[in-house]
């Protein structure tokens, strides 16, 4: 009997992959939070490493192709929406209030710097529901810990990905494609995506080789 409930609901997701994910995430968040120990940036009273980093390193080691897991998103998402939360907790006394309007501020925040990091919500969150030693910490919350173990995760996460053959930061991969096969181009996925109402987690560099494949074998199948 097959566990359906265990496959993959990512496209293209194999075992090996979901292996070396849990691999990468287990070195390289211990190794965050013996970075932010070693240089003793952080208050005694703060955290060696915040929550988010966890949701952080879900993207960078299981998706790692993915636009919201690259470095400028993952460093300036989560340092810009800790500013943002820090700020609202100042002038917004309602924890109630605050806490939604933190996460709503970041999300405008970050479209607007090209740096859409879902981890970034929960960083916020966290710099109005952090408790005494984070509120104490004022802005310097956002450079440490929370920008301190952003850029240490990246720069781990280059390293480990270069070392098991993945892509990071990612960069679509050039295929020769017959010329039969190239009849799509960006301007024709730009215009199907703006016909559809929803935004999907893939770049339009990385759907113009995927599609390009796809009909190249779609052309083979029918030539059988």
């Amino acid at each position: 009997m097959r566990f359906r409930l265990f496959k993959p609901i990512l496209a293209g997701a194999r075992p090996l992959d979901r292996i070396i994910a849990c691999i990468g995430a287990t070195i390289c968040i211990a190794l965050t939070m013996a970075i932010g120990a070693g240089l003793g940036l952080t208050a005694a009273d703060l955290p060696l490493i915040v929550a988010p980093m966890g949701a952080s390193a879900v993207l960078i080691f299981a998706v790692p192709a993915s636009p919201l897991a690259q470095p400028w998103p993952v460093v300036g998402g989560n340092t810009i929406s800790a500013l943002v939360g820090i700020a609202v907790y100042r002038h917004v006394p309602d924890p109630m209030i605050a806490a939604g309007l933190a996460v709503g501020l970041a999300i405008l925040a970050m479209s607007l710097c090209r740096c859409l990091h879902p981890p970034g919500g929960a960083a916020a969150l966290t710099a109005v529901i952090g408790g005494e030693s984070v509120h104490a910490a004022g802005y310097s919350f956002a450079l440490a810990p929370v920008a301190l173990n952003s850029v240490a995760l990246v720069m781990l996460a280059m390293v480990f990905h270069r070392l098991s053959t993945h892509s990071y930061p990612h960069r679509a991969v050039p295929v020769a494609v017959p010329l039969v096969a190239s009849g799509l181009h960006l301007d024709d996925i730009d215009r199907a995506l703006a016909d559809l109402p929803d935004s999907f987690d893939i770049s339009r560099e990385d759907l113009d080789v995927l599609l390009s494949l796809a009909e190249t074998h779609a052309q083979a199948r029918r030539g059988r």
